[in-house]
């Protein structure tokens, strides 16, 4: 029986990927190919898989789909925080289990540990640096968060500096904030460069089709992915598409396309850098999960990120762009009035795919698919870890991370439409409520 699948379709405005250096695409596929290995998104998760099964079976040749122009996806849109610290929300410490904790920040260390090397051995262009992070707060509920996440941090031994009021123009060049807990661990990076990059360093033996969004699905011995202009057959699919796996008939109803959006500004003048002040570069997370990321980039841009829509099919609504540069506006203003009438150069919107559970999928789907999906929010370190270890799982690699990875819960079942969107949407709505000046 043959699936049929929606295909991506994200708006055309990403700044991260209009700024970063063009390339050539690869070509979409034509005609009928087989080939061993078949990896559908070609995101952080698909790369990094396709790249480490080309170097564990070095005689096989990989084909790696992509739907859009690498860099033009979810993984090109994210905020460019590589984090190391895991952050569990639904523990009073943010920290929750601490053999747990020390398994996630093991993983996001090895995540960050591949990408210097790749990013490095192959002279991408990604503005990488070692700014750490701050969390910030406004609201008297955020600076709880800080508190709480202080005493958690403790006890993992990660170091961290507390940032009060009086200091914290002198770090962000606002006075917007009433604390910040900073991380010196967090890399920060330009992610539509980073992926692009990427994408033009991998393997020989790897194959990348890109604008080649699979229309159907069929299982079988081979599966068989088809799209417009013809099909591909393969002994062994890996799912590396995040939300869109559900449509190939995997892990229905346990995953959310959830979108979030961000604006960031044109570059900033040497008046208005003066009147700011503050570090050149930084980047700021909420203290409330529903509130606004901040960065200031390296060419003197800064970037608002907040507003979410959930999004079923895993397609952009355009409508809720202007309503997102809107609030973008808001919670700039508040936070630079010295520089208020900067205005944004581009505004977008991308995919995070969360559970209700905040656990990924990772392994078998079938006796011969497998799938390292839902990242709940952390893109750059889980995708990338999980994409390299999952290509070792497959070529009979058993260690810590992996067993981990594999015993782990599965995202949790949501309910049946309509309910599922009526409660996700009111759970937004009441989210960023709940945030206030946070947002």
């Amino acid at each position: 029986m043959v699936t049929t699948l929606p295909v991506p379709a994200d708006d055309a405005s990403c700044g991260w990927f209009h700024l970063s250096k063009r390339r050539q695409p690869n070509s979409a596929h034509e005609g009928h190919r087989q080939a061993r290995w078949a990896v559908v998104g070609a995101g952080l998760t698909g790369l990094a898989a396709a790249r480490q099964l080309a170097t564990r079976f070095p005689d096989d040749e990989v084909l790696l789909i992509e739907g859009q122009q690498v860099g033009f996806g979810p993984s090109g849109r994210n905020s460019g925080f590589v984090i190391d610290l895991p952050h569990d929300i639904g523990a009073p410490d943010y920290i929750g289990d601490i053999g747990t904790a020390r398994l996630n920040l093991a993983l996001n260390k090895a995540a960050q540990e591949i990408l210097k090397r790749l990013i490095s051995n192959h002279n991408i262009d990604c503005s990488l640096n070692f700014s750490g992070k701050y969390q910030a707060a406004i609201e008297d509920s955020g600076v709880s968060v800080l508190d709480s996440y202080r005493s958690g941090l403790d006890k993992l031994g990660e170091a961290y500096e507390v940032i009060e009021a009086k200091d914290i123009p002198a770090h962000l060049g606002t006075a917007f904030y009433r604390k910040a807990l900073y991380t010196p661990g967090t890399m920060l990076l330009q992610p539509s460069a980073l992926v692009k990059g990427l994408a033009d360093s991998l393997p020989s033996n790897v194959t990348l089709y890109e604008n080649t969004p699979i229309t159907g699905f069929e299982r079988g011995q081979e599966v068989e992915l088809r799209h417009a202009k013809g099909s591909i057959k393969a002994s062994n699919l890996l799912l590396t598409n995040n939300a869109f796996a559900s449509h190939f008939g995997f892990l229905k109803r346990r995953l959310l396309p959830i979108f979030t959006y961000a604006s960031i500004t044109r570059p900033l003048t040497d008046d208005e850098q003066a009147r700011i002040g503050g570090k050149d570069h930084w980047g700021i997370i909420p203290a409330h999960p529903f509130g606004t990321t901040l960065r200031r980039t390296p060419d003197n841009r800064i970037l608002v990120r907040n507003s979410f829509s959930f999004n079923p099919r895993g397609q952009v609504n355009p409508g809720a762009l202007a309503q997102s540069k809107r609030k973008h506006r808001l919670s700039f203003e508040r936070r630079f009035p010295a520089i208020k009438d900067v205005e944004f150069e581009y505004t977008w919107g991308g995919a995070m795919c969360l559970s209700r559970n905040h656990t990924s999928y990772f392994g078998a789907l079938d006796s011969n698919i497998s799938a390292a999906v839902c990242c709940n929010g952390l893109g750059l370190t889980r995708g990338t870890i999980t994409g390299t270890l999952l290509a070792d799982w497959l070529a009979g690699d058993r260690n810590e991370l992996i067993d981990f990875l594999i015993q782990s819960p599965v995202p949790a079942a949501n309910p049946p439409e309509p309910f599922l969107s009526l409660g996700v949407n009111a759970n937004l709505w009441n989210g960023e409520r709940r945030a206030g000046l946070e947002s």
